[in-house]
């Protein structure tokens, strides 16, 4: 949907905005936090202070105010439970230098400016804070005294990418109330965006990850048979011995990785002492294992999608070979096993 959505959604929301709190809401939809984190301490020092002073409330746990950024509200991740070193964690990697920043933002306010016959924010009072404001150059803004007075705002611009975690990071939180160590496994299509999801979960959590691209079949295991049963083609019994009896002790492990390229072993990834890990990667939640995972996820992807995304990231001649091949012997697995069905999760 275009920013004229999100800036309506906005006033609705809070109808306290001033001419001052739309340039600042159009600042934050372009630019993102890419100013906010010069000195990581010391920023990481007064969100633990503010995050301390800010009652828990129910509310919008994020709210939308572009394409690509999103508002965290402190009191709803106070309200859920959810520990505040996460939020800052997705803040921090959300801070990096966006590019056309200067182009959406101006963008931005002559949309807003278009709209202001729907709000309570006069083109008088408009025009005078426009002026003001482009004396002083691009800049960011800070909130109006009155909508700080009537809102009281307590939040943390991320990226939106991180927000579609946030079911899996509310199941972890449940879970980590009564466990030691949680386990997460992401099944899911073949460029679904497993890979990507684990890298920013890695991020938040301070996770180890175990890759079941790691237990490719060696080729004596290669056979017609095996590759007849559906997920057969993963290395199940070398997963049971070298990983899960360990996965959720407090303790570390290390197990040996298979490299398709050389198609032999190579080395070994060693998985420390932690609070949380992460299982990724098709085949993931076979029913051999069992239900080993305290939060289980399924990531899925329209077929469409999936092929597009393929090419791009292995190539046309990669691709065919996914779709004769790889991504069939997936679905197999899938349909046998109803996956997706017994998942906590879907992820899209």
């Amino acid at each position: 949907m275009g920013f004229e959505r999100y800036f309506l959604e906005q006033l609705h929301r809070h109808p306290s905005m001033k001419a001052q709190d739309v340039v600042k809401m159009c600042y934050q939809a372009a630019f993102g936090a890419e100013h906010l984190l010069q000195d990581k301490a010391r920023a990481e020092a007064y969100f633990m202070k503010e995050y301390e002073e800010t009652e828990a409330k129910e509310m919008p746990l994020f709210e939308e105010i572009s394409e690509n950024i999103c508002r965290v509200n402190l009191a709803a991740w106070k309200y859920h439970s959810l520990p505040a070193v996460w939020l800052f964690r997705i803040f921090a990697a959300s801070c990096g230098k966006r590019e056309g920043g200067e182009e959406l933002f101006y963008s931005y306010l002559k949309q807003a400016e278009a709209l202001l016959v729907e709000t309570l924010i006069s083109q008088e009072e408009w025009q005078t804070y426009l002026a003001e404001y482009e004396k002083k150059g691009l800049s960011p803004v800070h909130h109006s005294d009155n909508y700080r007075e009537k809102e009281h705002p307590a939040y943390r611009i991320v990226d939106r990418k991180y927000i579609r975690l946030l079911p899996i990071l509310q199941k972890t939180a449940e879970k980590m109330q009564e466990k030691d160590v949680v386990v997460i496994a992401i099944d899911g299509r073949a460029a679904s965006g497993k890979t990507t999801a684990t890298g920013y979960l890695q991020e938040i959590l301070s996770a180890e990850v175990i890759r079941m691209d790691d237990f490719f079949l060696p080729m004596e295991l290669r056979t017609p048979e095996r590759f007849a049963q559906p997920g057969g083609n993963v290395h199940q019994e070398r997963f049971m011995e070298e990983v899960l009896p360990f996965l959720s002790q407090e303790k570390a492990f290390s197990y040996q990785i298979f490299d398709c390229g050389r198609m032999d072993y190579h080395g070994n990834q060693e998985i420390s002492v932690g609070k949380f890990r992460i299982v990724e990667g098709s085949y993931s939640c076979h029913p051999v294992f069992g239900r080993y995972a305290d939060v289980v996820v399924f990531s899925d992807v329209d077929a469409e999608e999936q092929m597009e995304r393929i090419r791009i990231r292995n190539g046309e001649n990669m691709a065919e070979m996914f779709r004769t091949r790889w991504i069939p012997l997936e679905e197999a697995y899938f349909t046998a096993y109803d996956i997706a069905a017994k998942a906590d999760i879907i992820l899209k």
